[in-house]
């Protein structure tokens, strides 16, 4: 059986609020959730298949190493409701030893999200499929479709790391409180490490990313009237060892202005839109805020190198 529910409707001033609010601030920074529109929703998908971006194999390759563990310490007939579905197949690798009841993929990305589900249903047709366009970044509030018992909030990527710490726990708390007694969280976690590692995985060779992070732009100007001009601006991304995060950015190349149907902004040469940050983590930094968040029984399986952690964590 497959539904999709719009839980939440998209606001279109709202949206606009919040994003001129970000444009007009003294540092101007816009929401990385609004980097995935339907084709920044694809470009993922490319940054995923790269050799410098490491997390998604070495997530991979950590989930077939321990499956048999991790299927243990989850526990079959599950609620798997995953937060930041996209294309749905992380989660659909899961299946044969996860073994859930009803799967929840949830995304900002509803027309993307819609399509994934519909191809998936036919793979996995006795698994109840609840397909929810949702932005849960500020609140995680589940139709009466989505079962309460044992919910196994799926989390995977390290995208974990685009909140602030202080933002992962309230998110964080925020699973908790949707979680009965039975439930828990599966969530992977990029741990801390070379900076050259990090750097190239957020500024690959071929430019992927740089133009994921330059479709942003493009994606501003359909939400907001603004004009920007892609070719105008160039992509940044580094590792902030002081901060422990990678920051993208997106750089003026020469001195521009900016304007939108009630209002313009100058940029000099050189000044920056920050769109993304992406924190890494050691597994006792992290197991602090599990444990603050209300969060126990935590089990943790990482790759050979040390480099991305997988952590399954029960209600306390």
């Amino acid at each position: 059986m497959l539904q999709f529910i719009q839980c939440t409707e998209q606001n279109d001033q709202n949206v606009r609020d919040e994003l001129l609010a970000g444009l007009s601030a003294a540092q101007p920074f816009t929401s990385p959730k609004y980097l995935y529109d339907a084709l920044g929703s694809k470009l993922f998908e490319a940054i995923c298949e790269l050799p410098e971006y490491y997390p998604t194999r070495t997530e991979a390759l950590i989930f077939r190493s321990h499956a048999s563990a991790i299927a243990q310490a989850v526990g079959s007939g599950s609620t798997l409701i995953d937060l930041g579905a996209g294309n749905c197949a992380k989660a659909a690798r899961l299946f044969p030893v996860l073994q859930p009841v009803q799967y929840v993929p949830v995304d900002i990305s509803v027309n993307f999200l819609r399509d994934a589900l519909q191809r998936l249903q036919q793979q996995f047709p006795s698994i109840v499929m609840t397909g929810i366009g949702m932005d849960f970044s500020h609140e995680l509030l589940l139709p009466d479709s989505v079962r309460e018992a044992k919910r196994l909030f799926f989390y995977p990527g390290s995208s974990i790391g685009n909140y602030t710490p202080d933002e992962a726990l309230l998110f964080l708390q925020r699973i908790r409180a949707a979680c009965d007694d039975d439930g828990g969280l599966l969530i992977g976690v990029d741990l801390v490490k070379d900076k050259a590692i990090l750097d190239a995985a957020y500024d690959d060779a071929l430019g992927v990313t740089a133009a994921f992070n330059l479709n942003l732009l493009r994606h501003l100007n359909h939400l907001l009237g603004t004009d920007f001009d892609v070719q105008a601006w160039r992509h940044r991304g580094f590792f902030n060892a002081q901060e422990s995060r990678i920051e993208m950015h997106l750089e003026a190349v020469s001195a521009l202005t900016v304007r939108w149907p009630q209002g313009e902004r100058h940029f000099e040469r050189g000044a920056r839109i920050h769109t993304e940050n992406s924190y890494k983590y050691t597994q006792r930094s992290f197991t602090d805020l599990l444990e603050q968040a209300g969060f126990g029984r935590l089990s943790f399986w990482a790759d050979p190198q040390q480099w991305f952690m997988v952590c399954h964590a029960h209600v306390n």
